[in-house]
């Protein structure tokens, strides 16, 4: 019963009115003109309303099944990569060389929310073949992209990311999957892999798995790991497919969500691998993919936001329940729309206030990808190393809180199957965990990035924001209702990155006990800066005399409801952190 409009306007806004793309110098850029974007993200959506959302329900009620080592896919499945694949959807930001269309990737970003938005499921598929992809064009040999790359990129062939195992998640220094060196250049991996997303399906002639493995004598801990590639099927000198490798997948885990995906449990047993990169550097080589993969899970969190939005304020303009206590707004009926109500507007107002500016962010980080990638920024690679678990940890974290938030505007029907919202729920839930959970990318924003490269970038972050907030042209509107409150947010950073430093010598459990709550606050800031940004395009576009006023002004009202109910949150964040470790570790473990 759910619904799905690809939100085609807010995303060219923020390409053209935010980011103004076509006049950047970045290669490439030149020809992204609103018209040619359009075009793309136009078909995008209709294959998202049209082809992936059919199938979503139904791939949720029907799953995946092991048959004779083999999983079955839902119905559909298979069909739909056919028309992803004839349209070049999976290679739409990769390479020309290897059969790619060499697309920005913010457009991929654009078309991957519509997608995973559409179909979360089936798009993992894809988005893993991606990643794996991404790793092998960037430590792979040339015979190793020769051989590996047009197949992945056209998705004939799919990819996964193989790391966690039965005893170690988060620490892959505990791994004990082997890797033999044979003599002949490969080697003979060995071991079990659990939790590999899309390790086996019915989908592609093949499955291209980058396994991390430990050769025999090399250093102890996460210093050991190397990455190797482990086809399903052994690929001849022609490019064909020989001798099925010595890989199987053992089970399918059942899940609270994503139920069209398969997680499997993978054992190898002998199979032949090839090192991708250098021996024991497996984890920077791993890092190219699970990088990506955090910032598409970022992604998929706004994705499933975005979706459970529409259908809760579908629902709540066409529910009619109670009267509106000021007067009555449907008098001809026996009740008003659930919208007339000001709770039922706070809680659209905090999922619509949410949804556009976290697309705002994953775009703009998107754009800081281009600008690295494409002119070898390293201003743009340090930004978007320090927003990626902003990105990852917050977006996942506020989007399921978004999807919860948009099955209470139905009510009970918002816990019944029919209606489809729960799904949203349950599928959104595991961003929150994998490609590292949560709480590991708050430790890893508070222990790593925030002091790489001697705390230059988040110091050129707070310059960008004191830029934003120095705008001289701006009117008394935007200074009071948009930097302002920036201003004050920004201030609530800067005062708990000020703690940190000062703290982490003398006790580091302060920084450790508030990372996550600094996750929260950075995150918060993120959205500040972008919805202070969206207000000055919204303005200048009306001053221009844009003929959709309406959308710039709902653009408006909805940045000052975030500005004034969301951004404050800041000061409560920072409250946490400065009370310390204490309150969190003074209970002994014995007593929980």
């Amino acid at each position: 019963m759910t619904s799905y409009t690809a939100p085609l306007k807010d995303i060219q806004f923020v390409l053209h009115d935010l980011l103004q793309l076509s006049t950047q110098d970045i290669e490439g850029f030149d020809d992204m003109e609103p018209s040619f974007t359009n075009a793309v993200l136009e078909e995008a959506g209709k294959i998202a309303s049209e082809v992936l959302l059919p199938l979503n329900a139904a791939g949720d009620t029907q799953g995946c099944h092991l048959e004779n080592g083999v999983v079955r896919t839902p119905d559909g499945f298979k069909e739909a990569l056919t028309q992803m694949k004839e349209g070049g959807w999976p290679g739409i930001d990769m390479p020309e060389a290897y059969g790619g269309q060499n697309m920005p990737h913010v457009i991929g970003s654009a078309v991957g929310e519509m997608f995973s938005a559409a179909n979360m499921a089936f798009m993992m598929y894809q988005g893993l073949t991606h990643g794996a992809a991404s790793a092998i064009l960037a430590h792979g040999s040339e015979q190793q992209k020769d051989t590996y790359l047009p197949k992945m990129v056209s998705c004939d062939w799919t990819g996964t990311m193989n790391l966690t195992e039965p005893h170690c998640g988060t620490d892959l220094g505990l791994m004990r999957t082997k890797a033999e060196p044979q003599g002949d250049g490969s080697f003979k991996i060995t071991g079990q892999k659990i939790f590999i997303s899309a390790g086996e399906h019915d989908m592609a002639e093949n499955i291209v798995h980058l396994v991390l493995a430990k050769i025999p004598g090399g250093p102890e801990g996460i210093k050991g790991v190397s990455l190797f590639i482990v086809p399903k099927f052994m690929v001849n000198e022609d490019q064909s497919l020989g001798a099925r490798n010595a890989l199987s997948c053992g089970k399918i885990e059942e899940k609270m969500g994503i139920h069209g995906n398969a997680t499997c449990v993978m054992n190898y047993d002998g199979a032949t691998g090839y090192l991708l990169g250098e021996e024991h550097k497996g984890m920077r080589a791993m890092f190219t993919m699970m990088n990506e993969a955090r910032l598409a899970v970022g992604m998929q969190g706004l994705a499933q936001a975005e979706i459970a939005f529409q259908n809760a304020r579908d629902y709540a303009k066409d529910r009619l329940q109670g009267r509106d206590v000021t007067g009555p707004q449907n008098p001809d009926g026996p009740a008003d729309p659930l919208i007339v109500h000001p709770d039922i507007r706070r809680n659209l107002m905090e999922q619509k206030s949410f949804t556009e500016g976290a697309r705002a962010l994953m775009l703009w980080g998107a754009n800081l990808i281009d600008r690295s990638h494409r002119n070898g920024d390293a201003q743009a690679e340090g930004l978007i190393s320090l927003l990626t678990p902003v990105i990852k940890g917050f977006v996942t974290d506020k989007g399921y809180d978004m999807t919860v938030q948009a099955q209470q505007v139905l009510g009970g029907h918002g816990y019944i199957e029919e209606w489809g919202m729960s799904q949203f729920t349950r599928d959104a839930r595991i961003a929150m965990i994998y490609e590292g959970a949560n709480g590991v990318q708050a430790l890893d924003l508070v222990g790593r990035k925030l002091a790489q490269d001697g705390g230059k970038h988040i110091m050129g972050f707070f310059d960008l924001v004191k830029a934003e907030i120095k705008d001289d042209d701006s009117d008394d509107m935007i200074k009071a209702d948009f930097l302002d409150p920036l201003k004050q947010a920004s201030k609530d950073l800067q005062t708990a990155a000020m703690y940190f430093m000062a703290e982490a010598m003398k006790n580091p459990n302060n920084a450790l006990a508030g990372s996550y709550d600094f996750m929260h606050l950075f995150g918060h800031v993120c959205l500040g800066l972008l919805w202070t940004k969206m207000a000055k395009a919204a303005q200048r576009g009306l001053a221009a005399g844009a003929s959709d006023t309406a959308f710039l002004d709902s653009k408006l009202a909805t940045g000052r409801f975030y500005m004034q109910r969301q951004l404050p949150m800041t000061a409560t964040h920072l409250a946490r952190i400065q009370s310390g470790a204490d309150p969190v570790m003074s209970l002994d473990a014995a007593n929980f």
